[in-house]
C-alpha cells in the first residue's frame, strides 16, 4: 500500500520566503490607476459621454508629463485598462459606453480605420 502525501502545494513561494512579508491589499488596479506613470487624470473621467471620455483621455495624453510612450498610446493603454478592470461588473451599457470612447478616441488623434 502506498501512502498519500498529505502536503500543501504551496505555488512558487515557500513558507520561509511569505514569513516576513506584509499582506498588500487586494486592489492593486486602483493602485495603478492613481499612482502609475501612465497619465495624469481628471476625477470621474470615465462617467461621462463617449465623446467626452475621449476629449479628456486626449487632453490628459497630451498635457501629462508621467506618461512615458506617445499621447494616443498612452490613452488607448488607460481606456482599455479601466475596461479590462471593470471585467464583468461592467454593464452592457457601460461596456458599449466604452467601446465608443475607443472609437471616438481614435477618431480624435486621427488613426481611424
Amino acid at each position: 500500500m502506498v501512502a498519500k502525501r498529505t502536503t500543501k502545494k504551496r505555488g512558487r513561494h515557500g513558507a520561509n520566503q511569505l514569513a516576513g512579508r506584509k499582506r498588500t491589499s487586494r486592489k492593486w488596479s486602483a493602485r495603478v490607476t492613481e499612482k502609475s506613470d501612465a497619465l495624469d487624470l481628471k476625477a470621474r473621467i470615465f462617467k461621462g459621454t463617449p465623446s467626452e471620455i475621449a476629449r479628456s483621455l486626449k487632453r490628459s495624453a497630451e498635457h501629462s508629463h508621467r506618461r512615458k510612450s506617445s499621447p494616443y498610446r498612452s490613452a488607448m493603454s488607460m481606456l482599455t485598462f479601466y475596461i479590462n478592470r471593470g471585467g464583468k461588473n461592467l454593464s452592457a451599457t457601460q461596456r458599449k459606453k466604452l467601446e465608443t470612447a475607443k472609437t471616438k478616441l481614435r477618431e480624435a488623434f486621427g488613426r481611424a480605420t
